[in-house]
């Protein structure tokens, strides 16, 4: 099967099963997902949602989150992953969200990425999710998925993963692509006998996964 066509299959299959996926991280505006995102690095979005409420009660604008402190910011994030880090990284967003962008959370990726805690997968979720840009959000899930069902080949790093499935995927299906793949990795993968849904999705019944693959860092 071609790629073109391989491609084809899984845009119809996830059209077909799951039209409107969603991230599943709650949020009510563009600086709560950024903040929400950049917690939910190596963290689960359930344990998320259970701590923003009160964060975001606490601190509802960039600039009451820019006027705390890390050790603040620590004691409502305590049982995420990192949460010392994480503490640092949302006071250091929230002041360069004040300084240099006026309030707003920029648009462009690489302006996202120039604040503390985003790194390009954080960035790529925000333009997505908030201002629907084409872009392609790279988390484990997303890597490990898309090669399973052969979409990519020999990408061994999130960055060569992007590259490829934004070259082949449509235009205006690369934000909800994101999301088909996380969620089939986060709850169909680790089901027993996966395999004849992945023959389906990949439209054919070869294609291995990689079991040498590189572990990347995400970010």
């Amino acid at each position: 099967m071609l790629k073109a066509e391989r491609y084809q299959h899984f845009v119809e299959y996830f059209s077909k099963h799951q039209p409107k996926p969603v991230t599943e991280l709650h949020y009510g505006n563009p600086f709560q997902l950024l903040i929400a995102v950049i917690l939910s690095a190596q963290c689960t979005d359930k344990r998320i949602n259970q701590v923003t409420p009160a964060l975001f009660e606490r601190f509802p604008t960039p600039e009451s989150l820019a006027a705390s402190s890390a050790d603040e910011v620590f004691t409502y994030i305590r049982s995420v992953s990192y949460p010392n880090n994480k503490a640092r990284h949302l006071v250091g967003m929230a002041n360069m969200l004040v300084n240099d962008f006026h309030g707003e959370v920029p648009s462009e990726v690489n302006d996202l990425q120039k604040m503390p805690g985003v790194g390009r997968k954080t960035a790529n979720v925000i333009a997505s999710v908030i201002y629907d840009a084409p872009a392609m959000a790279v988390d484990t899930h997303v890597f490990r998925v898309s090669n399973r069902i052969g979409l990519t080949t020999n990408a061994t790093t999130p960055l060569a993963t992007e590259k490829q499935l934004v070259k082949y995927l449509p235009q205006e299906v690369i934000g909800i692509a994101h999301h088909w793949l996380i969620l089939h990795g986060r709850y169909i993968l680790p089901k027993i006998n996966v395999g004849k849904e992945d023959r389906e999705i990949r439209g054919d019944v070869g294609g291995r996964e990689n079991r040498r693959q590189a572990r990347p860092v995400f970010g």
